[in-house]
């Protein structure tokens, strides 16, 4: 059992703050991480022999500490990329979701997200793993599905567009956030979209069914995609928001158009 103080916490503001008992638990994997500090402060090569133990694979533990060590510059992000390459080689699809992705810590989803994409050949059968990640109830594997993803959808993106235009009508807020937000023109330390900086058109089938969501997540993404758009095609992003609002007189329409001009409005 948790205990009721480190279960209902509300997670640590610095990493002064941080309780070793809940680090204890973060790298045993019995507990999720409650906000970024608290992600960036596990140590995933100590997460990563417990989840080894329980799953009869110690041997391996060597190839991931020497993946991890060669790392030219490491950051929690790209030693949660490494270790989720290493499950790759390592493993297969099977073991891989069995024992990672569906997994009681976030982090070690996250691995598996990683390890998963990997496995993939197709923007097809990419999407199609990523899907449930996208979905996932943690902040930190919702955005790590996008960097896992992102450059994949580029090298393909007009087959993207017509995957993701479909899913802007899934039930699930998370996955139609996921949709803008994998697609952004710039977004958030991953790789630009050049096809949609300079023709953000093309993004008009994903974009339109999610004009007036009911989520805010999901309205954030929209109105930072056409904010991106804005600092490449301002004239484009203009007319768009202008159609918009004729056609969709809502209250979350006017706040994706908002937020979509706020560079154009700053700029002014």
């Amino acid at each position: 059992m948790i205990p009721e103080h480190i279960a209902n916490r509300k997670g640590a503001r610095s990493i002064k703050d941080l309780d070793s008992k809940v680090i204890e638990y973060l790298n045993a994997g019995k507990i999720e991480t409650k906000n970024l500090m608290e992600w960036l402060a596990i140590d995933q090569l100590v997460l990563l022999k417990t989840v080894l133990r329980l799953t009869n694979k110690v041997d391996w533990y060597e190839s991931f500490e020497e993946a991890v060590n060669n790392q030219k510059k490491l950051t929690s992000n790209s030693t949660t990329k490494i270790i989720g390459q290493t499950f790759a080689q390592l493993s297969d699809s099977t073991f891989v979701k069995t024992h990672l992705s569906n997994n009681q810590s976030d982090m070690v989803r996250c691995w598996g997200c990683w390890a998963e994409s990997l496995f993939q050949d197709s923007v097809y059968g990419l999407l199609d793993a990523m899907k449930p990640h996208a979905a996932d109830r943690h902040f930190m594997n919702r955005e790590v599905v996008i960097f896992a993803s992102k450059e994949r959808l580029i090298d393909d993106l007009d087959t993207a567009i017509r995957i993701l235009s479909d899913w802007s009508s899934e039930e699930d807020e998370n996955v139609r956030r996921y949709v803008a937000e994998a697609l952004r023109p710039i977004g958030v330390w991953t790789k630009k979209i050049p096809q949609f900086q300079q023709n953000p058109e093309k993004g008009l089938p994903f974009l339109v069914p999610l004009k007036s969501d009911s989520s805010k997540y999901v309205r954030d993404s929209v109105g930072n995609w056409l904010n991106d758009a804005s600092k490449s095609q301002p004239d484009w992003v203009k007319t768009v928001c202008s159609r918009w609002e004729k056609e969709s007189a809502t209250k979350e329409t006017t706040y994706i158009i908002k937020k979509g001009l706020r560079t154009i409005e700053k700029n002014k």
